[in-house]
């Protein structure tokens, strides 16, 4: 995106008129993301500089600022929109699928293709543990997506006739949870990222299938047992 194009997102200072101001105000800081997200996505965030941030959107470093408290500060607003735009795309796969079990293999085939695309891969999985922190990171990967996990989990374990409480559903989701995020990370990292991705659909494709076969037959998950103190 060069700086001429990345420019035209910001309008002219307005006359007048608060609501004017504050359209100016969320344009500037979405010109400011928009150009982090390119940089950090191509350049990474040790080799990204403020001054090329604030060249690339046409403003100041007083108005990245008015907006940030810095540049980890601007890599968290980068990293939670491409959380979010992940999430949607993955929750919009999921609509309109009545069968839990095409539901969850909808929701893991675009799951692999999201971690697929160059910003997520870059910001999310390589560069989000060691800028944000592993608490923080993980804090707001949960946000974002652990819901749809969750969902998925309640559709395939509600298709047979297992009464679950809600902690052992929970508890399914986060197992599922942790299985995914280690799925994400070795296909983003393989060298071939559709051969990794394909791997991982067939695999986790197996264990669906192995829990759908489990509901058909009305076999019944174990109990808790809960130790005694």
């Amino acid at each position: 995106m060069s700086r001429s194009s990345v420019s035209r997102l910001v309008p002219k200072v307005p006359q007048g008129g608060s609501s004017r101001r504050q359209q100016y105000s969320a344009s500037t800081k979405n010109a400011l993301v928009d150009v982090a997200e390119e940089l950090f996505t191509t350049h990474g965030y040790a080799s990204t500089s403020l001054d090329a941030i604030v060249a690339g959107a046409d403003v100041t470093k007083g108005a990245l600022y008015h907006h940030f408290s810095g540049k980890q500060a601007l890599f968290e607003a980068v990293f939670e929109r491409v959380e979010s735009t992940a999430s949607k795309a993955i929750q919009q796969s999921l609509q309109d699928q009545p069968d839990p079990w095409e539901k969850a293999r909808a929701g893991l085939r675009a799951f692999l293709a999201v971690v697929q695309e160059p910003g997520y891969r870059r910001i999310v999985i390589q560069e989000g543990p060691a800028v944000l922190g592993y608490e923080r990171y993980r804090e707001q990967e949960e946000r974002s997506t652990f819901s749809n996990v969750l969902d998925i989990v309640r559709a395939v374990l509600t298709a047979g006739a297992w009464n679950l409480d809600e902690d052992m559903l929970q508890t399914f989701a986060r197992i599922f949870f942790g299985a995914m995020s280690s799925a994400g990370e070795s296909v983003s990292s393989a060298p071939d990222p559709n051969a990794a991705a394909a791997r991982v659909e067939t695999a986790i494709g197996f264990i669906l299938a192995g829990f759908q076969a489990l509901a058909a037959s009305g076999v019944e998950l174990p109990g808790v047992e809960i130790p005694q103190q």
